[in-house]
């Protein structure tokens, strides 16, 4: 049977226990899951705020506008990012018709401090950390150069659900978090995510944007009033409509008691490959986990010099990886940073995700190994 990158694994019944709840209550769009999970996330995290979304990718737009707006960053004023992320956490940035600054990565695949402190100038205003593959890497002195330089720090954690650091959730030190419960991470929906500010007037200002500008969504004008509907809001932004649905909500709510047993398969998975590689480290190179991190483990990446090549050999062997990602300086509208991150262009062409989801046995993990080994000791 053929080995997948992905591959999500839903607990039907109670996924189906919360949709009927839904179904019956006959709401399905913002409101009454949506606040259910929100609550929920909030204690799981220990974030103050969240806001439940459309996607990961609502919230980073969000993130930067919101922040942009309260603290009158101008256009043209700067962002510091990863080339080593999907296209939309510098999208976001684009979108606010402010300009991504890319800072290089380091061995954890995240940003490396040193290179972000030298790519500062006085039209910085944030620096946009990507927790990549669930690994936070020197996230903490990126959060000590935003406090002494006075920085907005914006967490993509798209790979970081269940992710801690020090043994706690991180994102309390940062302006804003944003999550990703699309259909493949570790915790799925069909696709949704939520936003965290810090500051519960800017989660007030998002919920707004999030819905078209209007100053009350309509499940709180329906609940706020008694049950009778109020039906006059105002509108106060020309906003979009992110909002997530009660659907999506309450899947993520049947799905969140499973989030730290499945991480915790992930690791295990993980240190399977580990082992399998441990001697081959010349032609096999992992990618660093700092001590104090315990890895969502969303991704679990190798890198080798003929990473296409193996990647047709595995999928001849009906094995089939993953490219996560493509350094976003080789694309056309970010070519103006081509050849600032060596690291990442290095990476860009020799990393190669290997199959990881909750549906891999022990052999499928042997399998995936044998493979790899196979090909790069006979190149």
């Amino acid at each position: 049977m053929a080995i997948q990158l992905f591959c999500a694994t839903f607990d039907v019944d109670a996924c189906l226990e919360q949709v009927r709840e839904c179904l019956e209550k006959g709401w399905t769009g913002m409101g009454f899951k949506t606040v259910q999970f929100e609550e929920a996330w909030k204690k799981y995290t220990g974030l103050k705020n969240a806001y439940f979304l459309n996607s990961a990718t609502a919230g980073l737009n969000l993130a930067v506008d919101v922040l942009k707006e309260k603290y009158e960053w101008k256009d043209g004023d700067e962002v510091i990012t990863t080339p080593n992320t999907f296209v939309s956490t510098n999208h976001a940035i684009a979108l606010s018709n402010m300009k991504p600054i890319f800072a290089d990565i380091d061995e954890t695949l995240c940003l490396d401090p040193q290179d972000v402190a030298r790519k500062i100038t006085p039209k910085t205003r944030a620096i946009m950390f990507v927790g990549f593959g669930g690994n936070m890497g020197h996230y903490e002195q990126i959060v000590k150069l935003c406090s002494s330089k006075k920085l907005k720090l914006i967490l993509d954690g798209a790979h970081i659900a269940g992710t801690r650091v020090n043994g706690m959730i991180p994102g309390g030190d940062a302006d804003v978090v944003v999550y990703s419960f699309q259909a493949v991470k570790n915790l799925p929906t069909g696709d949704s995510g939520i936003i965290c500010f810090r500051e519960n007037e800017l989660d007030e200002t998002c919920r707004k944007k999030a819905w078209l500008g209007i100053n009350k969504d309509t499940y709180a004008r329906s609940v706020d009033s008694g049950g009778s509907y109020k039906w006059k809001y105002d509108v106060e932004y020309v906003g979009n409509k992110y909002n997530g649905n009660a659907i999506m909500a309450a899947i993520a709510l049947a799905q969140l008691p499973h989030l730290d047993r499945d991480n915790a398969y992930r690791r295990q998975m993980s240190q399977w490959y580990r082992e399998g590689f441990k001697v081959y480290s010349e032609k096999i190179r992992l990618v660093r986990i700092p001590e104090n991190c315990e890895s969502s483990h969303h991704l679990f990446q190798i890198l080798v010099d003929d990473r296409d090549g193996l990647l047709s050999y595995l999928n001849e062997h009906e094995i089939y990886p993953g490219v996560h990602y493509i350094d976003n300086t080789e694309y056309k509208m970010y070519s103006y940073a081509k050849g600032s991150c060596p690291n990442a262009a290095y990476v860009s062409n020799h990393v190669l995700s290997l199959p990881l989801h909750m549906r891999l046995t022990y052999e499928d993990i042997q399998k995936v190994i044998a493979n790899v080994i196979n090909f790069v000791t006979k190149a």
